[in-house]
């Protein structure tokens, strides 16, 4: 069996989808590209932010157990992860062992139930989506973990980041149980990662051999001014003269959005002439797992800074559309096609959709020389304006004066700024583009080829037992 020769019957699994954080973009531009080369797609999620696009409604498949803010995911959250509670309850060991004989009693019911699913789909392969990499949905990754291992459905973990990258996941109290299952190392399982720094790191932790699949975009259909995005300025109530500096990503601290305010201030500072028409807008909405204090304290910093903040995530979606009150939705592409030049000044990333939006759009970037940058983007031979990542005693990020200068030259000459675009626009194209994903997809097919024939007919042996 060959990817292209094949018709395999592929599902898609996370706690949320349908979306505009990195995870659910990937997933969109996967379902595309395999849809495209004649396979059928389902998807199973705790929740639908909006309809993935491409996929039948009928194959969209709502599990409510494993969605990020599910009752049982809190519950267990607030148990297991102290820094996810202002005043975490304490746990004895009695309780700790209860608390995790839970997890896995509940994570194989919901293995079953998913199970009757797969059969009933005839589903020839999972794909899941960080379930088994990140415990935001902790029934959800039991339940793909015991599917993959118990029952042998075929399954890819697709890992986009790992929880002991994140401090509030990796001070926690199953330990033990995350080592098992996030991400497992079982024979006949199959892992994709987004950057060479990740698969070292599975090499290393796991002992497994994962594969490389980098984000990718859609550069043969880059953004474009179309009748839909062309009032965008005029319906958000910028002018064409306003001085657009958008930060296209999510509000979430791994983003350090304080350093691009403090960018912008600077800049402003430089050159007091172009201030009153620089706007700095946020496009996306505040992080899952966040209350409001890290908001606040960017607008509070914004205002004593004296930058124009602008904070537009209700009027942004992964599809265009209508809110509830009739106005338009624009996607993210829709607002980049109207910067004027993009802040993205991570201290980590697990690699950088945003990156590839805005170069997709022909957007001049200021960015950070963060790690997965260094060892898998940078190498390419992209040029944009670089910030070194370098902190102070603070923790602030050390600007010098060249970037703003840098930033003045991408706002005022033309010629420099189209060199710039177009050149990393050509080098994305042929590193991060469908083409190249399609090919990646294909090979991963064709190696677990084997696992997912047999995972086929042992779905199918179950079902007609079960009927017998």
């Amino acid at each position: 069996m060959s990817c292209e020769e094949e018709k395999i019957r592929i599902c898609f699994i996370s706690g949320k989808l349908g979306d505009v954080d990195g995870v659910s973009l990937e997933v969109d531009k996967w379902v595309h590209v395999l849809k495209n080369m004649g396979h059928e797609i389902f998807t199973m999620a705790g929740r639908y932010a909006q309809p993935v696009s491409g996929v039948p409604s009928d194959n969209q498949i709502l599990i409510k157990q494993i969605d990020f803010a599910s009752e049982e995911q809190r519950s267990y959250e607030t148990q297991v992860f102290p820094h996810l509670s202002k005043n975490p309850p304490f746990l004895s060991d009695d309780r700790l062992e209860h608390v995790k004989a839970s997890l896995q009693g509940k994570g194989k019911e919901l293995a079953n139930q998913m199970f009757e699913l797969i059969q009933n789909h005839r589903i020839d392969v999972l794909v899941a989506q960080n379930t088994n990499a990140m415990p935001m949905t902790l029934l959800g990754g039991f339940a793909v973990y015991y599917l993959a291992t118990e029952k042998r459905v075929a399954t890819i973990f697709h890992h986009h980041d790992f929880w002991w990258e994140r401090s509030r996941f990796s001070n926690n109290n199953i330990r033990d149980l995350l080592n098992i299952i996030m991400p497992p190392s079982d024979l006949g399982t199959e892992h994709v990662v987004i950057s060479s720094y990740a698969e070292h790191i599975l090499k290393s932790i796991k002992r497994v051999q994962p594969m490389v699949i980098h984000n990718c975009e859609d550069f043969d259909n880059p953004p474009k001014l179309d009748d839909y995005n062309r009032d965008f300025r005029k319906d958000l109530g910028y002018s064409d003269e306003d001085i657009l500096i958008v930060q296209p990503t999510r509000i979430v601290p791994r983003k350090r959005i304080e350093d691009s305010v403090a960018l912008v201030a600077l800049f402003q500072e430089k050159y007091p002439e172009l201030a009153p028409r620089i706007r700095f807008i946020i496009s996306l909405y505040q992080g899952d797992e966040l209350d409001d204090s890290y908001i606040n304290d960017i607008q509070g910093m914004a205002v004593r800074m004296k930058v124009n903040l602008e904070l537009i995530s209700q009027r942004v979606a992964s599809v265009r559309g209508k809110d509830k009150q009739g106005n338009k939705l624009y996607t993210n592409r829709d607002v980049l096609i109207h910067a004027d030049l993009v802040t993205y000044l991570p201290i980590w990333e697990g690699f950088g959709n945003a990156l590839l939006e805005a170069i997709a759009a022909r957007v001049p970037v200021i960015i950070t020389t963060y790690l997965v940058y260094k060892t898998d983007i940078k190498v390419c031979g992209f040029n944009h304006i670089e910030v070194r990542d370098r902190y102070d005693h603070y923790g602030r990020l050390i600007i010098d004066n060249d970037i703003v200068k840098k930033m003045y030259r991408a706002l005022t000459d033309r010629t420099y700024r189209d060199k710039m675009t177009e050149g990393n626009f050509n080098i994305a194209s042929r590193e991060f583009g469908y083409p190249t994903l399609k090919a990646k997809l294909g090979e991963m097919f064709d190696r677990f080829q084997h696992e997912i024939l047999a995972s086929r007919n042992r779905v199918s042996k179950s079902m007609h037992n079960y009927y017998v």
